[in-house]
């Protein structure tokens, strides 16, 4: 419409997405009901600007005790030292989200055009300042060898069982029945107080700095909406299966 507001709120805000955290929050209730209670979507920030958590120390019931989302609560109180650093230096800082999908069934995606994989990453690179996404060991995976980077699988009993994750829980664009562990990386806000050179409308050289409230880390609001986004594309998925399927 020719609006192009400098200001914020437009087309590049993060405001939009809540209609996606209510898509989302109805995709959930449709993939319960169908999948049972084994089924479960929740993500964390697992690294804030410079520092990381140990995800070896996940409690889903840490996350929404703390302003951060943290699933490991000892490392909390560094984080809001750490935070409070960037916000009193005018600056900004990145963060990760991690995503883990439980009780999802074997086959969901397709091996070519609607691969399950892809369309995650699409959704997630679709939410404001999203940078990268890493299914399983993601780009990782590039420094092991074949025989670290296989999931192996094993019989047992009735069950079988794999002895990694690497994949993500996903193989050749169609889910194997493991978790699906997903991470998307979050850049620094570019809404910050410190100068900046850069140009104006008439392609002149000058300098910007934003003034007002903005949050010094972004990412950490992303994690409703990754929950979201993931919400609706194993939904979307889900409903293209049995459509096929049964």
């Amino acid at each position: 419409y020719g609006i192009r507001d400098y200001r914020g709120g437009g087309r590049q805000s993060a405001r939009e997405t809540a209609s996606r955290v209510a898509a989302g929050a109805i995709a959930k209730k449709v993939l319960q009901k169908n999948l049972g209670e084994k089924f479960k979507v929740i993500a964390a920030v697992t690294q804030l600007g410079l520092l990381g958590c140990n995800v070896k120390n996940w409690k889903d019931k840490e996350i929404s005790k703390n302003p951060f989302f943290c699933p490991d609560k000892s490392v909390v109180k560094l984080w809001e030292k750490y935070l409070l650093g960037v916000r009193k230096s005018g600056s900004s800082c990145g963060a990760i989200i991690e995503i883990r999908a439980f009780g999802i069934p074997i086959g969901l995606g397709a091996p070519i055009y609607s691969k399950l994989d892809a369309d995650i990453t699409a959704a997630l690179m679709s939410i404001n300042a999203v940078k990268g996404v890493n299914i399983g060991s993601g780009i990782y995976s590039a420094l092991l060898n074949g025989l670290e980077s296989s999931d192996e699988i094993r019989q047992k009993g009735k069950k079988i069982i794999f002895k990694s994750n690497n994949a993500g829980g996903i193989l050749g664009g169609i889910s194997s029945g493991q978790d699906i562990i997903v991470s998307f990386a979050v850049k620094p806000t570019s809404s910050i107080l410190l100068s900046r050179k850069t140009i104006n409308k008439k392609g002149k050289n000058t300098e910007i700095s934003v003034k007002g409230r903005h949050d010094p880390c972004v990412g950490i609001r992303a994690v409703p909406i990754g929950e979201a986004m993931m919400n609706c594309v194993l939904l979307d998925h889900y409903l293209m299966n049995k459509a096929q399927c049964k």
